[in-house]
């Protein structure tokens, strides 16, 4: 079980995990509720190079589509492939199998100026 308490968040609702150098990026347990069945999800190309909050894809719901936001800027080094041909993963399992994107070469103070998972709940609770 993924810890996602130790993860960061955007008040876009996306969250991130430092594992090493690299950063995994995803939607939140929140997010996902709000937007219901996900049905198809859109990733960016491996090897793009993003900056902070660059649109790098979206997420299709039976109610609506959510553009993705960067929440950090590096490198893309993968994607989740898996999203292609089962969406629904990001529902059943938002911050494991989940998983949108992943990013290397990434500003330490960027990760470090995102929301704390506690800074979060208060957010979304407003």
């Amino acid at each position: 079980m993924t810890d996602y308490q130790s993860f960061k968040y955007t008040e876009e609702h996306e969250w991130v995990k430092k594992d090493g150098a690299n950063y995994f990026v995803g939607i939140s347990l929140h997010a996902q509720d709000e937007l219901g069945d996900i049905v198809f999800v859109e990733v960016p190309e491996v090897d793009d190079v993003l900056a902070k909050g660059d649109s790098f894809g979206s997420v299709e719901s039976v109610k609506t589509v959510s553009e993705l936001y960067a929440p950090i800027g590096g490198k893309v080094v993968s994607v989740n492939e898996k999203l292609e041909d089962e969406p629904e993963t990001v529902n059943q399992d938002p911050y494991n199998e989940g998983w949108i994107v992943e990013f290397t070469d990434v500003d330490e103070a960027e990760y470090n100026a995102l929301l704390s998972y506690e800074e979060y709940e208060a957010f979304i609770k407003e």
